[in-house]
């Protein structure tokens, strides 16, 4: 009896010393004053709840010039991401580069890369396919960064990408969404992951309210991708997110 209570007490400090090992990593997410490459990694934060700082390069109206940017460069807090933001640094210690692997390690520290390696697996293969959708819209060309076409040039652009090209590309992921969700509204299983996210960025928070409607146009034959975007905004923690973050042109 005395070992059975030895072991008990054991397994107890075991626990407990799992849970303290557990326990939440202090994250500090450094990136311009923008949504870019870091309002996903922003919007996992909000949708597990997750407590971080939002350090923001506040860039001068005009002139695109970040002073707080270049001084860190100089300072070498962005050495991990080749002198580029966003980097995210966990416990004060290590620094983290390349925003999609933020996003990764984000996704899997805050439980949103599903329930299992398959289900990660699944979970990773739709981020790529949404990031392929997201690579085509630039490579058609029609964006504010554009600088080689006029403005009728670009209009035509993105006319044809938002009636015809991803449109087509959507009812791809719609296919694989019918293989993989578990539920309405969720890509993978039947819990939010990382791709809920993505695939929210992709289609319900773009560069601006015409964006975002022309994008949820083209996927309106896409009922599982639009019952995802629908879910994720009108999550309490995402809704209150959405109206209380900076507002930004990008």
């Amino acid at each position: 009896m005395l070992t059975i209570k030895v072991i008990t007490l054991s397994a107890l400090c075991l626990t407990q010393h799992s849970i303290a090992l557990a326990s939440p990593p202090k994250l500090e997410l450094k990136y311009f004053d923008a949504r870019g490459a870091a309002e996903t990694s922003r919007l996992l934060l909000t949708l597990a709840g997750a407590e971080y700082k939002d350090t923001r390069y506040t860039i001068t109206p005009g002139t695109m010039a970040a002073p707080a940017f270049l001084a860190a460069k100089e300072s070498n807090e962005l050495d991990m991401n080749l002198s580029r933001a966003p980097v995210l640094v966990v416990d004060d210690e290590v620094t983290i580069g390349q925003s999609r692997t933020i996003e990764r390690f984000l996704a899997r520290t805050l439980g949103l890369m599903g329930d299992s390696e398959v289900e990660a697996s699944l979970v990773d293969c739709i981020t790529e396919h949404c990031r392929d959708v997201k690579d085509a819209q630039m490579k058609k060309g029609f964006s504010f960064f554009t600088r080689d076409k006029t403005d009728e040039e670009k209009a035509t652009a993105r006319e044809e990408w938002f009636s015809e090209d991803m449109p087509t590309m959507l009812g791809k992921i719609e296919k694989v969404l019918q293989q993989t969700s578990g539920a309405t509204g969720y890509a993978v299983g039947k819990q939010t992951s990382y791709a809920d996210a993505v695939i929210f960025s992709l289609l319900g928070d773009g560069m601006g309210a015409d964006d975002n409607t022309s994008s949820l146009k083209a996927a309106e034959k896409c009922e599982q991708l639009t019952a995802i975007v629908n879910r994720i905004s009108t999550d309490e923690r995402v809704s209150k997110w959405l109206q209380n973050r900076p507002v930004t042109k990008f």
